[in-house]
Formats: C-alpha cells, structure tokens, sequence
C-alpha cells in the first residue's frame, strides 16, 4: 500500500466518479484505476462500488477513507511541524464556521491572522454544527466555531465562548408582543423549525417537553434562506438564534421577540481530543477568543453574554 494509493482513493471518494478524480488529480483514468484494483488488492475487500450513477465507498471503503484523510492529514504537516520547531509558525489550520457567524467576523478573523501568523494558511469551512462537530472528531478539520447545546456534549475539547439567545421571529401579519413570548404563547403559534438534530431545535424541543408542552410544527428546513422565505410567506413564525435580522439580510421581517423563559444556545470552540493541534493550530486557537469577543462587542448582538473567564 502506497501514500499515492491512499491520495488517489480519497479523491475518488470525494469526487464520487472516477473521470473527475483522474481530471483533478491529472492521471489516465486507465492508470488511476490500476491504482485502486492494487489498493483492493492489498485489501483484500472491495473498496468502492461502481454503477451507472457514479461511484460510492462500501462500508469497508468508509471506513478506509476516514482513516485515510486523517493519517494524509498528519503526513501533510509534517513539513511545516519541522519548520516550526526553528521558532517560525506556519503550517495550514482548516478552521470551520456555523450560520451565524456570517463571513463580515470570518473575514475579519482572516485578516488578524494573517496580519499575527504570516506563514499560516487559514482554510474557512461553513456548514452546520452537527456536521463541523463530526468533522473535528473525524480529524478532517482541525478547529470549529460552532453553537452547541449542553443537552448533548459529544468528547472533543471545547471552550464556550458566549452564551446567544434563541428569538422568535414572526411573519409580518402576526401580532408581535412589545415584551416577550411565553412558551404557552409560541404553542399556540404555527411553527417553521429546523429538524431536530440541529442544536436550535433541540433547545426547543427539551423546553416544550420540560413545560409539557408541544409545538406546533408546521414545516421542518434546514436552510435558512428557505425558512426565513416562509416566514415572509406569512406560513409561520421561526425560532433563531438572531436578534439582529438585519445581519442576516431579514431586515425586512418584523422586530425579533425574545422567549421567555430564556432559551440559549452556547458559542463554543471544539477541537480533537485525542490527536494535539499542530503549532499553527494552536496559535490560531489562541487567537479565536479575542477576536470573538470584540467581533461580540462591535456588533453588540442582542442576547448575546460572554462567558469566557479570559
């Protein structure tokens, strides 16, 4: 088995065909799937599954392939790892980002680290925390800017930084109260929510059951675009993490209204707990709290506490 074997394997995986991985990674297609018949070989089990609709790993090539990008991982930074022991940081650090942090902190985090490790290459990753929590345990992302919920609290080393409140946000037909809504209110109301592995929902779901309550859920989206379209359409109210629409292009939506009882959702940096972050990791961890406290500070998001002792 050969490091170039393992390469040729995952970028299969990624791009599921193997016309695109061999156009990306520049290899006669004859030859990259010589590559993999070796691979499968040396196996001793069927790697991948082909079909008229693409390729796919079988469950021992998922296997493989988690395995695969974590170890390629490490072999990578090995170069920068000896040119940091001289003192120098550098190296490359995949730092991912949940909705709700939006690129105008991301940008501007770039711009801190470049200006603070001039040898380190920043990779900003977006998607959903559930997603960027996995990836962080999976090893094929070094660090995740995320919200979480102590309700579940998977094993990899985290720092909360602030604590966000959840806001119900109507559509612009809905009479908004001038306070607060109770949870005895918000049942009472059709609902656009998340589905219930995202953290917001989760929050939401313990709350109604703790009270002995259900909500009323009219729709399930994921994606925030779509259920802030909803919203307008008049179909329901919404539960975000967001008390400034203006910040996510919602300006347009009525006023967000605070819940009551308060229902929080936690800003955290997470990490692997088994695998050490590189230098350059650490220095960009380092540099994380800081630049999230005055990106909190300057924006002054509403329900928003900081809660990191440093």
């Amino acid at each position: 088995m050969r490091f170039r074997q393992l390469r040729y394997f995952c970028k299969i995986v990624e791009c599921k065909s193997f016309t695109r991985a061999a156009a990306t990674i520049h290899i006669a297609q004859p030859a990259l799937s010589q590559q993999i018949a070796e691979l499968e070989a040396v196996m001793g089990v069927e790697l991948l599954h082909r079909s008229a609709r693409g390729v796919r790993a079988t469950e021992a090539g998922e296997a493989l392939y988690r395995e695969a990008t974590a170890l390629l991982r490490h072999l990578d930074r090995i170069p920068a790892l000896i040119r940091s022991s001289s003192g120098v940081v550098e190296g490359i650090v995949s730092l991912g980002y949940a909705p709700g942090f939006g690129m105008r902190l991301m940008t501007h985090f770039l711009a801190v680290c470049k200006e603070a490790l001039p040898k380190v290459t920043l990779q900003l990753i977006a998607g959903d925390n559930p997603g960027l929590r996995d990836r962080v345990e999976a090893q094929t992302l070094d660090l995740a800017l995320i919200f979480e919920t102590e309700l579940q609290l998977p094993p990899v080393t985290r720092r909360p930084l602030y604590r966000q409140r959840l806001y119900y946000i109507g559509p612009a037909h809905d009479a908004q109260p001038s306070g607060s809504l109770s949870l005895e209110q918000l049942a009472e109301k059709p609902l656009l929510l998340t589905t219930t592995s995202t953290v917001t929902r989760m929050v939401v779901n313990h709350a109604f059951s703790s009270a002995g309550l259900s909500p009323n859920v009219v729709a399930e989206i994921n994606d925030s675009p779509s259920l802030l379209a909803a919203v307008r359409a008049g179909l329901g109210g919404t539960i975000l993490a967001v008390g400034d629409l203006a910040a996510i292009g919602a300006g347009d939506l009525p006023p967000p209204v605070l819940i009551e009882p308060p229902l929080n959702v936690t800003c955290t940096i997470v990490a692997n707990s088994d695998v050490p972050l590189t230098a350059a990791g650490e220095a960009v961890r380092k540099l994380l709290p800081p630049m999230v406290k005055r990106g909190v500070q300057a924006l002054d998001l509403p329900g928003a506490t900081w809660i990191d002792p440093e």
